[in-house]
This record gives structure tokens, sequence and C-alpha cells, in this order.
């Protein structure tokens, strides 16, 4: 099969990564992105796999009904987004089916307790952190799917609008060293601007026509460059310090509701011990303190144990490990009577879903950016004697393929 080669196919379904499955003439898989289930579509074979194929769309042939117009003139060009053709009710009930489907075929499990979705109250402009690339003449941008190119853009409909405000004003030059560039926006609309670079070396950066606070990281640490290190971020009426080098959920509302969600679900009480692994910033250690009898949390990032240690600082039962989750977990044993894990996209590495398994817990809650890596943990989870009590999808990303969940585990006594 040449590459560049045009067939006509109509997909079945979408599936994790944001493509869409349909089948060439040879009866192999093709993955396209920006094509709906029942379209037809003419694509181009732009690379070829063992048992399958990815395609670039050329045409919609025939379109579905179902299909809309993207309100961003950039859709299809950036990487940002993947799903603006998509209603957003459709968006939700893909990305419900496709956590099923890995859950099913990666994980091994059967009849999964798949909660509904919780949709995003706002499909567009919800991001308080957005992170940009510069193009060679220091545009601002974002990378092309699938590619390092960086793709200058006049818009974007994903941050939150003070966000939106500000980011046009930058005008940067480019520097040997800068890689990325992040805003964050924290409570009563105060604006932090995070310059990352390759080395500690200091570059000249003003910004003094802005009403914002400026820090460089590097591998040296982080320098103020204006205003303050940290921002203050207000989830359910509580104020989280964040440093500038420190994780903190993008979706202010469904960071909430995923708080709440966890106080749901969880049982707890005074003699609890809870262990929460990838802690971060303390976004559910803070709510979680008050309802058990001890808390102890791990986390290898300096500067979110920092912020770790200020927003829990009114607690006398809460303890924190600045490590490695494996690592702490294979020298101590905390007898823990539930397990809050948040680990990242990658999610939980052998060694540490070893150690996690040793400490025998009875509840387990795992928070998952990736279904892909949660239905290959939950596959060793379940076959060390952990059932899956519930999971459920929240939407954090609108017009992405990226999916977030929260799945309880018990385990069988």
């Amino acid at each position: 099969m040449d590459i560049g080669q045009q067939f006509i196919i109509s997909p079945t379904t979408l599936v994790y990564g944001g493509d869409a499955l349909g089948r060439l003439p040879d009866g192999r898989a093709v993955f396209v992105p920006f094509v709906l289930p029942g379209e037809k579509a003419r694509i181009a074979v732009r690379q070829e796999k063992r048992g399958h194929v990815r395609g670039e769309l050329l045409e919609i042939l025939e379109p579905s009904p179902q299909r809309i117009a993207p309100p961003c003139p950039h859709f299809t060009l950036c990487g940002g987004c993947h799903y603006q053709h998509i209603p957003y009710e459709m968006q939700l009930a893909a990305k419900t089916e496709i956590l099923r489907d890995q859950l099913q075929r990666i994980g091994g499990l059967a009849d999964i307790p798949l909660n509904p979705a919780i949709a995003s109250p706002a499909p567009f402009n919800y991001r308080n952190h957005v992170q940009f690339h510069l193009d060679p003449l220091g545009k601002l941008g974002f990378q092309a799917s699938r590619s390092s190119q960086v793709i200058p853009i006049t818009q974007c409909h994903l941050p939150e609008p003070p966000l939106n405000e500000i980011w046009p004003l930058l005008d940067l030059e480019p520097v040997p060293g800068l890689e990325r560039i992040s805003l964050r926006l924290g409570a009563d609309d105060d604006i932090q601007l995070i310059l990352e670079s390759s080395d500690g070396q200091l570059f000249e950066f003003s910004v003094e026509e802005l009403p914002i606070s400026a820090v460089h990281l590097s591998p040296a640490g982080a320098v103020v460059l204006a205003g303050s290190e940290v921002l203050l971020m207000d989830i359910l009426g509580r104020s989280f310090q964040v440093s500038a080098g420190a994780f903190f959920q993008v979706n202010t509302r469904l960071a909430e509701a995923m708080v709440r969600h966890i106080l749901e679900i969880l049982p707890l009480d005074p003699s609890t011990t809870l262990l929460e692994i990838y802690c971060g910033a303390g976004l559910f250690s803070a709510f979680l303190a008050p309802q058990v009898g001890r808390l102890v949390g791990i986390e290898v990032s300096p500067a979110a144990c920092c912020d770790f240690a200020e927003n829990l600082d009114e607690f006398e039962n809460v303890e924190l490990y600045e490590a490695s989750a494996g690592e702490v977990l294979r020298q101590v044993n905390f007898h823990p009577d539930v397990i809050l894990a948040d680990p990242p996209r990658s999610g939980l590495d052998h060694p540490t879903l070893d150690a996690l398994l040793a400490q025998q817990a009875r509840w387990l809650a795992y928070v998952s950016c990736d279904p892909a890596t949660l239905a290959r943990d939950a596959r060793r989870l379940s076959s060390e004697g952990y059932r899956l009590v519930q999971v459920t999808p929240f939407d954090l990303f609108p017009q992405t393929y990226h999916i977030e969940s929260i799945s309880l585990w018990e385990k069988a006594r």
C-alpha cells in the first residue's frame, strides 16, 4: 500500500484518541480524525502499521445529520481540539462508550457499573490554565496533531474569558531555550504567566503594562519576574495556594464536582485511615481530612508539597511524604482503610501498583485521566481481588478526546 493512496470509507464508531474507526477494502482497520460514524469520506493513507492504517481526511462526501460547524478557524489544524464538529451531548455519549469499551476490551471486565457522564457546565471557555508554544517568529500557538510543528493562532475557544483577553496582548521574542508559555487564572480573576525554559539562564521580560504575575521556571527553580510565585484558586469556597510549577485541575467547576463525588462515594468516618497517593497541592485532601482520623499524602513534586503543606496547615491529622509513591509504599505499611490514587496519564507503574496492593486497603478510589491506562490497571486490580463498584466519567475536557473518570473498587474479604 502506498502512502497517499486514497480510499472511500464509512466509519462505524469513535475510538479513544479522537479518531473514527473504519475498514479498508482488504478488511484492515483505518483510523481517521474528524469523521463521524455513518459518514462517507474520502481519505488518504498517511501511515501504515502492522494490522492497521492511519488516514487523513480529504473530503466528506456524505455528511452525518449530526455534524455541526466548528466555531474555531484553527480546528483540524492545531492539535488542541478533536470534537468541535460533534454536538456536545454526542461527545458525552461517545466518551462514555469509549470508557466502557476500554474497560471491557483492555481491562477484561464485564457488566461495567458505569454511571452517566458528568457534563462540563461550559462546553467552551472552561480552562483555567492554557499552555502555548512559540513558532520561529515568536507567535503564540499550539502544536499540530501528532506533530511538533507549532500552529500560530488568532483565537482559542477553550480558555476562560479573562485568559482570552490577556494572551493576544503578549508580545514575546523567540528566545533560545524558551520552550513553553502558560497562563493560569486564579480567584478574583488573578492571572499568572509561566515561562518555562530548558536552562537556568534568565532573560529580560516585562509585564509592566499587564496586570499579571510572571514566573520563570527552569531546572534551576522558580524565579519571580513580577507579582507572586503562587496563585490562589477557589474550590467550593475554599482557597488553595498553587505554585507555578504545581499541577491543579484545569476545569474549576468540574474539579468541584469531582470533590463532591469523592466525598459521596467513599465510606469515611473518624476512625478511617486514608492514604492519598499523587496528592498534589491537596485539592481532595483538604476536603477529606475533616472526615477521617488520619490522612497520609504522598507527592513527589517539591512545589506541590509546599502548596500541600500550606493548604492543609490547619489539620493535625495529616502527614505528607515528599517522594515517589512506589518508594514510600515499599517502605511503610500505613494499614489504610481507603486509598485514593490520582496518577498521571501513564497510570500506576508496575512497582507502584505492586506496593499499593500490598497495603491491603479495603477501598480504592482511582482518579484517571486516561481510560487505556485505567483499563490496564483495572485488569490487575480485578485479578488481585478488587471488585469495580462503580465508575463515573467527568468531562473535564470538552471538545477533546480526553476522558477523566473516578472509579471505586472494593477488596473482597
